[in-house]
Order: structure tokens, then C-alpha cells, then sequence
């Protein structure tokens, strides 16, 4: 089953969850949500970038680091760490597939909820003594083939 893409959210929803968790809305997290509304998966570098390309905030990209770490703890977005030990984040909080180019290092979300779906229910089936299931996140790791 095809499933629409991860939501991204807008600058009023991104706000209203930065209140939700006690955050401000300052110039730098909004520039840094406007970077990857665009970028979707990013590194610290990535954003940084963007921003210095796009905008008059000045940051500099270890806070840019700061604030998506921060808002990675907060649950507003999600991170991974790439097989070449670089963070990326991802804007979409909600629950989705991740397919991982390790030549390339770069993250698509896959439009398909039907293998997600199953494999949180046979999960959530099972029983891991001492342990309580929190969530599923998957990544699917890939390699381009020679055809491109």
C-alpha cells in the first residue's frame, strides 16, 4: 500500500510544537525549520549551508547542531546516525520508512506503509523479557546499481 509522504510541518505547526515544549520561536529554530522543510534529511553541515545561502540569519553550524539535537530530544524531529558516523536529522516526526544510499549517503523516505505495518504488528506481538517495545524505525540500506 502506497502511502502519502512523511508529513513536513509548516512554520505554524512548527511553532506550535516548539510551545508545546517550552521553546521559543527564535529566528535561528525557524530558520533552521526553513532549511529543512526544503532539505527534509540533513546533516548539521547540510542546514548550515542552506541557511548561509538562503537567509540573512547568522548561525554558526555547531549551534545549528545544538538546535536540531535539541529538537531531536524533544521528539519534533527524528535523527539517525549515517554508516560515515555523520547525524542526519529528518523533519518528519511521523512514522515512515527510510532507504539509506551508504555510497552516497543520502536518505529518501519510501511511500509504502504495507512492510511498516506488518512488521509493528508481528512486534507487537512478541514479548522481549525486561523490555518494553517503544517503536519501530526502520532503514532500509542500499547501494546504487550500475544501470543508472
Amino acid at each position: 500500500m502506497l502511502a502519502p509522504p512523511a508529513h513536513i510541518p509548516n512554520f505554524e505547526e512548527f511553532k506550535s510544537m516548539l510551545r508545546k515544549n517550552g521553546l521559543k520561536a527564535t529566528s535561528q529554530r525557524l530558520a533552521v525549520h526553513g532549511a529543512m522543510m526544503e532539505l527534509v534529511h540533513a546533516s548539521a553541515e547540510m542546514v548550515a549551508d542552506r541557511i548561509a545561502a538562503t537567509t540573512k540569519v547568522k548561525i554558526t553550524q555547531s549551534s545549528v547542531y545544538n538546535i536540531l539535537a535539541q529538537l531531536a530530544l524533544h521528539g519534533i524531529y527524528k535523527h539517525r546516525l549515517s554508516v560515515n558516523n555523520k547525524m542526519f536529522f529528518d523533519v518528519s516526526n511521523s512514522k515512515h520508512l527510510h532507504m539509506y544510499d551508504m555510497v552516497n549517503h543520502t536518505y529518501r523516505d519510501l511511500p509504502t506503509t504495507e512492510h511498516f505495518e506488518l512488521l509493528q504488528e508481528s512486534l507487537g506481538k512478541r514479548r522481549f523479557r525486561g523490555y518494553k517495545i517503544e517503536g519501530v524505525d526502520v532503514m532500509i540500506l542500499t547501494r546504487p546499481n550500475k544501470k543508472r
